[in-house]
């Protein structure tokens, strides 16, 4: 988008004269083109996308720098620390691990150190089928992350047996799981046909501790402070890398998930300004999505799932979805009835939140809703992202230039607006039915 264009969309937009008219909420509702507009929402990812941010890798001086940003913009819009004290930093420890050696005997079989994964924060240690391993199995034709998600984080220590026909997904889980939280029991998983009586495994890991933090804040409810709605976004993306034929070796991360960060800003600013919330608002950016969602399990494990009445989990809305402006689409959308409700708020507005397109790709598990939704809570992610075709997805090239701002303004406020009855306490969506994420 050239220049001269944004700016004259930018004039539109202010004047209400862009594309198709806001929603009708929006006209009632003067302060908000006031607050979440195409010129604020670019100054918010213009900060957060930039290369002093150095792609905001886990565990890395961008990261610190974009918490240092959003910890002082929620400062700014009057909300109050979820922590105790003063911080709106909500920090937490992992431990992260390198495999010295694995090895592991099926009866009189050897299985080969690739086929074996170690979830694990102890060191060196031997497990065999007279120990207290409860042997567990992800067959052919299960859901890879469903099936997964019962075993990390371990609550009991499990010898999973994987089905070869996984064998794609146990690379990347080999490759990838180095960062665990710390905890007593263990989860090993072995990718095998056989099915062993008798087994002996042996652990050799160097385990070291790691340090990060989400940035939290709230907005007290007035009549309802015991129930929460969560507005989130992750503000961590993929760092640096090589550089490519451009010399570009900063992966930017202007849409995933800068661009949902800025929203979760910017809805906090709106509601701070309204200060009418019933219900006890939380914004939370979310760390370390990128490396295994580590920053939103952390954060899950501090509420009572029963005190949160919705989660709007923003990811991916810096460019058109495949319906084109004025639309977005929600993960889980069947699970429970929470985008019947934002629909009914934005009725005859133009804006239209649709279910997901994309249902091969399990999103809903792949985004920082997945742990509070597997606990029952009506935790959805809304995003625009064309997953089949999105061309800057996890790329150097997803950088702030490749945004839509009018359209982003305009998702950002429909959230804003389709959220109401619920942040006033009126609607309640119905809890996502957990028999069935698995």
């Amino acid at each position: 988008m050239s220049h001269l264009l944004r700016t004259v969309l930018l004039i539109l937009f202010t004047a209400g004269l862009a594309g198709v008219p806001g929603p009708r909420a929006f006209a009632q509702d003067t302060a908000i083109d006031k607050i979440i507009n195409p010129t604020e929402v670019e100054k918010i990812e213009q900060v957060l996308s930039a290369d002093d941010m150095q792609g905001r890798g886990t565990f890395t001086p961008g990261i610190e720098k974009a918490a240092d940003f959003i910890d002082a913009q929620f400062r700014a819009a009057g909300l109050l620390p979820m922590e105790h004290g003063h911080q709106y930093r909500q920090r937490f420890s992992m431990a992260n691990t390198e495999l010295h050696a694995v090895s592991a005997i099926f009866d009189r079989d050897s299985i080969p150190a690739d086929h074996i994964a170690v979830i694990s924060s102890g060191t060196q240690f031997d497990i065999d089928n007279a120990g207290d391993y409860e042997k567990a199995y992800i067959r052919a034709g299960q859901n890879w992350r469903a099936e997964y998600a019962r075993y990390v984080p371990a609550k009991k220590n499990w010898l999973v047996l994987v089905d070869t026909s996984f064998a794609r997904e146990f690379k990347r889980l080999i490759r990838t799981r180095r960062q665990l939280f710390k905890s007593p029991y263990s989860a090993i998983f072995v990718l095998t046909t056989l099915d062993p009586g008798r087994y002996h495994i042996r652990v050799d890991q160097a385990v070291t501790q790691r340090d990060l933090a989400n940035v939290v804040a709230i907005l007290p409810g007035r009549s309802k402070r015991s129930e929460f709605v969560v507005f989130s976004g992750h503000y961590d993306h993929l760092g640096i890398g090589k550089p490519d034929e451009k010399g570009d070796s900063i992966y930017n991360g202007a849409n995933d998930d800068a661009s949902g960060t800025t929203a979760v800003i910017m809805l906090a600013r709106y509601f701070a300004a309204r200060h009418d919330n019933e219900r006890t608002l939380v914004f939370a950016a979310f760390t370390a999505e990128e490396i295994g969602g580590f920053g939103s399990q952390y954060f899950s494990q501090q509420l009572d799932p029963a005190s949160v009445m919705a989660m709007f989990n923003i990811e991916m809305i810096g460019t058109e979805s495949k319906w084109g402006t004025h639309s977005a689409y929600i993960t889980g959308y069947e699970r429970s009835d929470m985008g019947k409700i934002l629909g009914k708020n934005l009725a005859g507005s133009g804006f239209t939140f649709y279910p997901d397109p994309y249902p091969d790709q399990q999103l809903f598990y792949r985004s920082d809703n997945a742990t509070l939704a597997r606990q029952g809570v009506p935790a959805h992610t809304i995003s625009t992202s064309k997953m089949d075709s999105e061309k800057t997805y996890h790329t150097r090239g997803d950088e702030i230039a490749t945004l839509d701002m009018v359209n982003m303004a305009q998702i950002i406020q429909s959230v804003a607006i389709s959220s109401r009855s619920i942040v006033a306490g009126t609607d309640t969506p119905s809890r996502v039915d957990t028999s069935q994420l698995r």
